[in-house]
């Protein structure tokens, strides 16, 4: 079933030369060491007195990945050379679906393609929505599917209404059952985009004001990171293979050295979840949803 809803009746670019765009057996190689560096960046082990942390960046006995690195295996530069600059993009949507727990290190194949456009022209810029399909290259054996919504901004701000969105998830109208609050480090852009995204907006100042933000900002996929810690310390006591999808959107932009509070509704294995910051009253993750293993 298509995870998108059309607006107004509008179409999105069925005809769009990037809904020609697709990769076949895109090879991913990521080690031990790979995990480690993403559970740092997403702050994992920088309290002390966490100690089930430890077993997400230290290797012995044995090493537990987070199922939100997935998210950074493909990167977010497909489909290059066909006028897509993801090097630019901001990423406004991300929804992962786990077959099966990540190996700690892993020689995996993806598949991607386009499976939405919607150009708005050089005053609007353009939103387009990719899907990665991926599998051990070992078997075959299917791993996870992603699915990214990326915009390019155009004068400063993306403002047309998109004709293709992700069906939003709905929160519960009732108060947080649970809430979880994490403190950023003010390096932690810089640490987490050591983990495949190098877009200067989370690293330069002059380039991320130029693009309307007050300094550079902490990266959608590390706040997804932080949400799923929150889950992983608030109901799943750290067992990292309850998880089987993950969604939500990046609302507004958070910051390095942000506290980001998770506040979260759980309905049997249905997690919904939103994320704020408080000091600033923003909502910067929405429409949240985390399906645990039955």
């Amino acid at each position: 079933m298509s995870p998108f809803v059309l607006k107004s009746g509008v179409t999105p670019d069925a005809d769009h030369p990037l809904m020609a765009v697709a990769l076949e057996d895109q090879p991913i190689n990521y080690t031990s060491r790979d995990a480690i560096l993403y559970a740092l960046g997403v702050g994992f082990g920088s309290d002390p007195e966490l100690g089930k942390e430890l077993s997400y960046v230290f290797e012995r006995p044995l090493l537990k990945t987070l199922p939100t690195l997935a998210t950074m295996l493909p990167g977010l530069d497909f489909p290059k050379d066909a006028a897509w600059d993801g090097r630019q993009a901001l990423h406004i949507g991300q929804r992962l679906e786990m077959y099966r727990p990540l190996p700690a290190a892993s020689n995996l194949l993806a598949n991607q393609r386009v499976i939405a456009v919607d150009d708005g022209g050089p005053k609007y810029g353009m939103c387009i929505v990719v899907q990665s399909d991926v599998r051990l290259a070992s078997d075959e054996t299917a791993v996870f599917k992603l699915v990214s919504t990326l915009v390019t901004p155009a004068d400063g701000a993306y403002s047309r209404p998109l004709a293709a969105a992700t069906t939003p998830h709905r929160l519960p109208t009732r108060s947080p059952d649970l809430s979880c609050s994490i403190a950023t480090r003010v390096d932690q852009a810089l640490l987490f985009r050591l983990s495949g995204d190098s877009n200067p907006l989370h690293a330069d100042l002059h380039a991320a004001q130029a693009a309307g933000f007050t300094g550079p900002l902490l990266h959608g996929r590390c706040l997804l990171g932080i949400a799923s810690r929150a889950i992983l310390r608030t109901i799943c006591d750290y067992d990292h293979t309850l998880i089987t999808g993950i969604e939500a959107a990046f609302v507004a932009p958070a910051y390095p050295g942000d506290v980001l509070t998770t506040d979260m509704w759980q309905e049997r294995n249905i997690v919904s979840f939103r994320c704020s910051v408080k000091d600033r009253r923003t909502i910067v993750v929405d429409n949240g949803k985390c399906t645990l293993s039955v």
